[in-house]
């Protein structure tokens, strides 16, 4: 392939652009523009059940009721200004009763708290039955015994497919100085070894 011309060349003398298009392939689409009707959602889930996360408990308020749900997708977004996130399913009965209060706290599971998890994942269940509590400065439930607390402002809400993106401003929180994570990895919960 020749060389780009010299500066002082005449216009005739540059190459033309070359049409690429027959050369570099498309990116393949897989799902479509709305996704691929066929898109096998238990592969799916069963290759990224592969990414080990911890679980938290996102509480807040309904009026003078205390709401929460079980959630393994939750996340650090900003050091500035301090954020997190999480994203609660469409589908969740808890998540449309704590989005007026404007706050959530996620309360992050230590390892001895799988049945707490289990009651929080439960639609229906009786959730802050045998729970203690206390109220964060956002009014948010602050679970006792957790390895840690984050309660927050929402700031935002993004649609993101069958889940919501929820982002909030951490007013405050807290960690405790000992324990370890509950984990969940391919279906099933586990414990961390260092």
């Amino acid at each position: 392939m020749p060389g780009p011309p010299a500066p002082d060349a005449p216009e005739s003398a540059k190459p033309e652009s070359a049409d690429l298009s027959d050369i570099v392939a498309a990116p393949v689409d897989d799902l479509g523009e709305s996704g691929a009707p066929n898109f096998d959602t238990a592969h799916f889930r069963a290759v990224l059940g592969h990414f080990c996360s911890g679980i938290a408990i996102i509480t807040g308020m309904a009026g003078s009721e205390p709401v929460g749900l079980t959630c393994q997708s939750f996340a650090s977004v900003s050091l500035d200004p301090p954020m997190v996130g999480f994203l609660p399913g469409k589908s969740s009965t808890s998540w449309p009763r704590i989005r007026p209060s404007g706050a959530f706290c996620a309360n992050i599971l230590s390892e001895g708290q799988e049945e707490v998890c289990r009651v929080f994942a439960t639609a229906g269940a009786d959730k802050f039955r045998g729970v203690g509590w206390r109220a964060g400065e956002t009014g948010s439930p602050i679970l006792a015994d957790t390895l840690a607390w984050i309660d927050c402002r929402i700031v935002a809400e993004h649609d993101a497919g069958d889940h919501d993106i929820v982002i909030g401003k951490v007013i405050e929180l807290d960690a405790a100085h000992t324990g370890k994570p509950l984990l969940f990895y391919r279906g099933g919960y586990g414990r961390f070894e260092a």
